[in-house]
């Protein structure tokens, strides 16, 4: 007697797999939807419309291919732009990431009242610009601010902090730091909060001190926080606006002109509206490769575990 041969099960339809796969990328609809209408399409307009001579002052838009580009880049205004924001982002990103990372080794022990001091460092990130810049203009404001009250104590001469084209840019760069580092440092402390004590112990234990503490196990355990972070910062250095604009409409003598400030003033102030895309573009691939530079850079010496 022979045995049954065993019914061999019927072959999955393709169609089963397609389903699933319809499914997956339905769920994903949405998402791309959101990507291509706000971010994809503008990109697109905003390239094109920086190929045409568009003042909406004028009844004809010409094409006029990288005319815009060449207007930019030949333009002195634009170069003392850029040099402001190299000194703007530097000035700001170095003493923010600095103050942020101290301040977090500082809050990250067992203090007395330690929730009231995290809260104070991290309040003037809370703030509304508009708020902020009312307490740094009342500290600059001549004869009668907090800073020239002060000097005077001393015995030095009043100084018109926002008004003098040396001065103007570091008073800006002040109150950025200043509203800044609680926010980068909220990441700096998470960051070390997540370091294992044990580790720390066992260096203890291996005679390491505070110093040997930092260089070798806390910063370096830190390379992700602090790839993250110096990213953000740099982008915030190219996009700062707010303090600009209600600190001093950058002047003067453009000595605090920014590239976003010079970007509001070529759209809405000379109706440029085709040289103002040419800048958003420009302003896009910097962003683009700043981000892409640090990321691989800092990636690369980032320790992960």
């Amino acid at each position: 007697m022979t045995g049954a041969v065993p019914a061999v099960p019927p072959a999955r339809a393709p169609r089963a797999g397609w389903r699933r796969a319809g499914s997956a990328y339905l769920y994903l609809l949405p998402s791309f939807v959101f990507l291509v209408v706000f971010n994809l399409w503008p990109l697109l307009e905003v390239i094109d419309q920086s190929l045409y001579q568009i003042n909406l002052l004028a009844p004809t838009h010409p094409f006029v291919g990288l005319g815009n580009y060449r207007a930019l880049l030949t333009s002195p205004l634009f170069w003392q732009v850029v040099r402001n924001s190299v000194i703007f982002a530097v000035g700001t990103i170095v003493p923010s990431l600095v103050l942020a990372l101290a301040l977090a080794l500082i809050l990250n022990r067992s203090l007395p009242l330690l929730g009231l001091y995290r809260t104070a460092v991290f309040y003037p990130t809370v703030l509304p610009m508009i708020s902020a810049a009312a307490i740094w203009v009342f500290v600059y404001i001549p004869s009668y601010g907090l800073l020239d009250r002060a000097l005077s104590v001393v015995g030095l001469s009043e100084i018109n902090w926002l008004g003098t084209a040396s001065t103007a840019l570091p008073a800006v760069i002040i109150s950025t730091i200043w509203r800044q580092t609680g926010y980068y440092m909220i990441f700096f402390l998470a960051g070390l909060q997540g370091i294992s004590t044990e580790v720390l112990e066992a260096s203890e234990i291996d005679g390491a001190n505070g110093l040997q503490q930092l260089r070798y196990l806390i910063l370096p355990l830190l390379s992700p926080t602090t790839a993250f972070v110096t990213t953000i910062a740099l982008v915030a250095g190219i996009q700062a606006f707010d303090q600009v604009f209600l600190m001093t409409q950058g002047g003067p003598d453009n000595a605090t002109n920014l590239p976003l400030y010079l970007l509001y003033q070529i759209a809405f102030m000379n109706w440029d509206t085709g040289q103002a895309a040419a800048l958003t573009v420009l302003l896009l691939g910097v962003l683009f490769a700043i981000g892409w530079t640090n990321y691989r850079l800092m990636d690369r010496q980032a320790h992960y575990g």
